[in-house]
């Protein structure tokens, strides 16, 4: 699952990491960088020099501020779902939220590990370890919320995911808000907006990309866009 910002000024490269369905990342933020990080439905944990947080699930495209001068960042990203039982925090608390680590672990424990990942050659193998210690230690993630994933993502109904798992509606909600940090509805949008992306950004035409992810036409992606991404379909290509 991407999150990367919209291609833009930052240097940006990831890659597999060897936590199961994670992704390591690096990119590093030059002045007027202020790129939007789209809504991906997954949640991500970041270092920059002296500093290690967390990136909530988002429903709005987030727009850091200008750096000012090149600055290093190395993430973790975690696919939907599985973040909150390494990181022991239901995903809904950090909804649309950039959250300081030490607010959900040991003050110390934070410390030690930001001073680590600071003096290592590379931060994001550093930071890799941490997620890799965390979650050796944590409950793995409940295998039906990748199912679920999968199902909207393929444009299920809401109903018929619910049943496929074996929950009611109002479960799969509320476990939905744990996991996801909202409700399958709007994981559901999430999930289509960066299919339909993903498939222009490999050359589809919008209308061919929208009807392809499950829109009803080319302006109801654009709609789509405008409201999630914060920009236009076209300025949004264009970048």
């Amino acid at each position: 699952m991407t999150r990367r910002p919209v291609p833009g000024t930052a240097a940006y490269g990831e890659r597999a990491s060897r936590l199961t369905g994670a992704v390591v990342w690096t990119r590093t933020a030059v002045p007027g960088d202020t790129a939007p990080v789209l809504p991906d439905g997954c949640m991500d944990l970041l270092w920059t020099e002296g500093r290690l947080f967390v990136a909530g699930p988002d429903t709005r495209a987030y727009a850091g501020d200008d750096p000012g001068g090149p600055k290093r960042y190395a993430g973790v990203r975690f696919f939907p779902g599985t973040a909150p039982s390494y990181l022991g925090v239901p995903a809904h608390e950090l909804r649309d939220r950039r959250v300081d680590l030490a607010d959900l672990w040991s003050g110390a424990e934070v410390r030690r590990l930001t001073e680590r990942v600071d003096a290592a050659p590379d931060p994001s193998t550093a930071l890799e370890a941490v997620a890799l210690d965390r979650a050796a230690e944590a409950e793995p993630p409940d295998p039906r919320l990748r199912a679920v994933v999968a199902a909207l993502s393929a444009g299920r109904s809401v109903a018929s995911t619910a049943d496929e798992a074996g929950w009611s509606e109002r479960q799969l909600h509320r476990r939905a808000l744990t996991a996801f940090g909202y409700g399958p509805k709007t994981l559901a949008r999430v999930l289509r907006l960066q299919r339909a992306l993903g498939l222009v950004r490999g050359g589809t035409p919008p209308a061919d990309a929208a009807a392809v992810a499950g829109y009803a036409d080319q302006a109801h992606l654009a709609r789509e866009v405008r409201e999630l991404a914060g920009t236009p379909l076209g300025e949004l290509l264009r970048r």
